[in-house]
């Protein structure tokens, strides 16, 4: 039996000829057709924004952002909320960066390993300010910093809920 979550699909920003090939690849990765309500995204010129929950089993997200990666241009956040046996899972993309990924807590919050934060030590090397550096990477702030506008530009959009049936 699959263990079933649930998430949010966030597209910050797409150009408009885009939005119907994304709807039909999301649709193709969630098994079942839906549509978008997508809105102008003010921060960025001619490009879209639309945002849509999900329900499915645990690593839908994963096939959904590997659906998403397809589209270059697009700036996306995908989650996965967390199950009694497994951690949640956060994805930011952007074309500059590329792919952030992490796993969450139930409270929502960033987890971050024994071992990255090991690795980040031995980064450092007693340099205090590139161990900032390496914290910010473990966090994702670069990704955080370039998405906050495009997320403020869709505080009042409705969100669609979206089910699967597995």
């Amino acid at each position: 039996m699959n263990m079933m979550t649930s998430g949010v699909v966030f597209i910050h920003s797409a150009p408009a000829a885009l939005c119907p090939h994304i709807e039909w690849a999301v649709s193709s990765a969630l098994g079942r057709p839906l549509r978008f309500g997508w809105t102008p995204q003010e921060v960025e010129t001619s490009s879209y924004r639309a945002e849509v929950t999900w329900s499915g089993a645990v690593g839908t997200s994963t096939r959904l952002v590997s659906t998403l990666q397809r589209f270059p241009q697009l700036r996306f956040e995908v989650t996965e909320e967390p199950t009694t046996a497994n951690e949640g899972l956060r994805f930011a993309y952007t074309p500059d960066l590329g792919l952030f990924h992490a796993q969450t807590s139930p409270a929502g919050d960033l987890v971050v390993g024994e071992n990255e934060l090991r690795q980040a030590l031995r980064q450092a090397r007693h340099d205090s300010s590139r161990l900032v550096v390496e914290l910010s990477r473990l966090l994702g702030e670069a990704w955080d910093d370039e998405l906050e506008p495009f997320r403020m530009a869709g505080e009042t959009e409705p969100v669609r809920w979206l089910r699967q049936v597995v």
